[in-house]
């Protein structure tokens, strides 16, 4: 396995867009031997985040090609998107039982390259962790494992910057996605505010 300096992970960090959002991401110490390969990573991979990945895929695939019809397709797309909605709450509330009260932690910010997440916990510079990222108002929830690469006093907690260590890249791209997609929310957001304000 490659290693990185600090430095590198930083940039790894750095290198995909992240966005500011409120998420819910469960976290778990793990020892560096129990990370050394991404075999023994996807083993322990629960099966609902296989499944919640598999099927967000096949979603993507399925639609683009249907693209390709063109006006004819149209109702199609509108059935097929409405059974799809249906999936999505079934795997949602199947994913949210993944998230244990207990490990619970609040996320910040989130990008193709790691997370940031604030606590009242101290972890180590260097230290592995099991990430299960919650993003169900996008119908997805992602396994990983992250390094911590920075850490910050924040308002009596501490704000952790955890890059990549092991992820599937389908999740790395669902991840991107939804960070793309939660900039568009808000920049509509802010469009319809600054609007409102002309307004009066």
């Amino acid at each position: 396995m490659i290693t990185h300096s600090l430095e590198q992970k930083l940039s790894l960090y750095h290198e995909f867009f992240a966005i500011e959002h409120d998420f819910s991401v469960n976290i778990t110490t793990i020892k560096k031997e129990e990370a050394s390969s991404f075999a023994q990573f996807m083993s322990r991979m629960p099966m609902p985040f296989k499944l919640s990945t598999e099927m967000n895929s096949i979603d993507q695939s399925a639609l683009r090609s249907l693209q390709s019809l063109g006006n004819s397709a149209t109702q199609l797309v509108s059935f097929l998107n409405q059974q799809s909605q249906k999936i999505d709450l079934l795997v949602g509330y199947i994913l949210s039982q993944q998230d244990d009260v207990q490990y619970r932690y609040q996320g910040i910010k989130f990008g193709g390259g790691g997370i940031k997440f604030i606590a009242p916990t101290v972890f180590s510079i260097g230290q592995i962790l099991e990430l299960k990222i919650f993003l169900l108002e996008n119908n997805c929830a992602i396994y990983c494992y992250g390094e911590v690469v920075e850490v910050e006093s924040a308002n009596e907690q501490f704000a952790y910057k955890v890059t990549f260590h092991f992820i599937r890249e389908e999740d790395r791209e669902i991840l991107v996605r939804a960070s793309l997609h939660e900039q568009s929310k808000q920049l509509q957001k802010l469009a319809k505010l600054r609007n409102q304000e002309n307004d009066r």
